[in-house]
């Protein structure tokens, strides 16, 4: 019964969340600016999640700690990540790896574009259902299991406000052309806001398992962090961002790519070098 009503919950967050995509379709259509995408993504991904894991299903009262523990992480996380991108795309506008998508789409850009947004809402629902399956774990209060969740995402969101942080002040001080940010994070990991990202979603997946297996369901939130590594280091995120870097970069890039992890946060396998200015 309660498997039942998790998918139902699901069901309808997903369809509610492909209806997000459908005005981010809109929205990006009609500005030419596809740095709004990302913006209503995790707005919309946000505000579909804490609704999800506010759903009434009576498992233990309503709304139960947990539920509430799950909404205000994952709005946390899409308020601070959604202010972030709606200030770059405001001020930058149009997103490189979007705009050289319309250029190798051509005359049938507006169409793909459309797909390939559904297509992001499709792969979006491992992280829908993970929140989901974390709110309603049946189990009584909240334990150590849902503190160490908890830490995880705080790690997390933190985590990569930090790193934007540091690339923002990276930019305004003025760096040389050619130069490539390695301060802070960004002298560990090529993308350490991918990989507080990515943990975010691994605090939320810890707080949906059940080690006594009476919540077996509760182990597919797995999915959900899952999903969104294999999205940021092997889809849309490390592969056409570095891409980029390396055709405005080329040398200082790939010294970078050399001597810095690509994801998980590492000490470099060499000094930095003087780079080219």
């Amino acid at each position: 019964m309660l498997a039942l009503s998790l998918l139902i919950v699901l069901v309808v967050a997903a369809v509610a969340f492909s209806m997000v995509m459908s005005v981010a379709t809109v929205v990006e259509r009609r500005t030419g600016n596809a740095g709004w995408v990302d913006t209503i993504w995790t707005f919309g991904l946000g505000a579909v999640c804490a609704a999800a894991a506010l759903a009434p299903l009576g498992i233990e009262g309503w709304p139960a700690a947990r539920q509430l523990l799950v909404a205000v992480l994952v709005a946390a996380w899409s308020l601070r990540l959604g202010s972030h991108i709606y200030a770059r795309a405001k001020k930058s506008g149009d997103d490189p790896r979007y705009a050289a998508l319309r250029q190798q789409w051509g005359r049938d850009a507006a169409h793909k574009m459309a797909v390939f947004l559904q297509i992001q809402a499709l792969v979006s629902v491992p992280m829908i259902a993970a929140a989901i399956l974390a709110a309603h774990r049946p189990a009584p209060g909240l334990g150590l299991q849902d503190l160490l969740g908890l830490a995880l995402v705080v790690a997390g969101i933190a985590g990569e406000g930090v790193a934007d942080r540091q690339l923002r002040a990276f930019r305004a001080a003025g760096a040389a052309k050619g130069r490539i940010c390695d301060d802070g994070f960004w002298g560990w990991s090529r993308h350490p806001n991918y990989f507080f990202e990515w943990l975010t979603w691994v605090g939320v997946a810890v707080i949906a398992l059940d080690l006594s297996g009476a919540y077996w369901i509760g182990w597919l939130a797995l999915a959900g962090p899952a999903c969104m590594y294999w999205l940021l280091v092997h889809v849309s995120g490390i592969p056409p961002l570095e891409e980029h870097m390396e055709a405005r970069h080329g040398a200082a890039f790939r010294a970078y790519q050399a001597r810095t992890s690509p994801f998980f946060p590492l000490p470099p396998r060499t000094a930095p070098t003087e780079q080219p200015r």
